[in-house]
């Protein structure tokens, strides 16, 4: 059975990372908790660029920044489909909005640990180096 085309419209490449870009831009200037993360993932990357970090330890900080924040978006879908499908205090609800925050701390916690490992022992011996 041959791939179907999309027949509405706005649904070639360059709209499809529109619609992308947008939701990054959506989730950045609603939520504080995303601001954060972008904010703390500049100065890791900054700090990674001072400590002079290898390819493969740059892999890995990237990818805990990025767990991160697609736990984020994701943990805001959720939030905002739950709120879509019921204004009234509702038990599963608040289960799964429960659930998704707390896959995005583990998230968070994650990156935390890889960037404990990787910049850790870079950061002490640069502070602890003579001068």
């Amino acid at each position: 059975m041959p791939a179907q085309r999309c027949k509405l419209p706005n649904c070639d490449l360059k709209s499809s990372f529109g619609h992308a870009l947008e939701g990054l831009r959506s989730v950045i200037m609603s939520e504080r908790n995303a601001r954060i993360h972008v904010l703390v993932a500049v100065l890791v990357a900054l700090l990674s660029v001072w400590l002079q970090l290898d390819m493969t330890e740059w892999a890995l900080i990237v990818f805990a920044m990025g767990l991160v924040f697609v736990g984020e978006m994701l943990n805001t879908v959720t939030e905002v489909l739950v709120d879509l499908a019921t204004q009234e205090q509702n038990a599963l609800a608040k289960q799964a909005k429960d659930m998704a925050a707390g896959a995005t701390l583990v998230a968070a916690l994650t990156a935390a640990a890889v960037g404990f490992l990787v910049l850790g022992p870079r950061l002490w011996l640069k502070l602890m180096a003579p001068r």
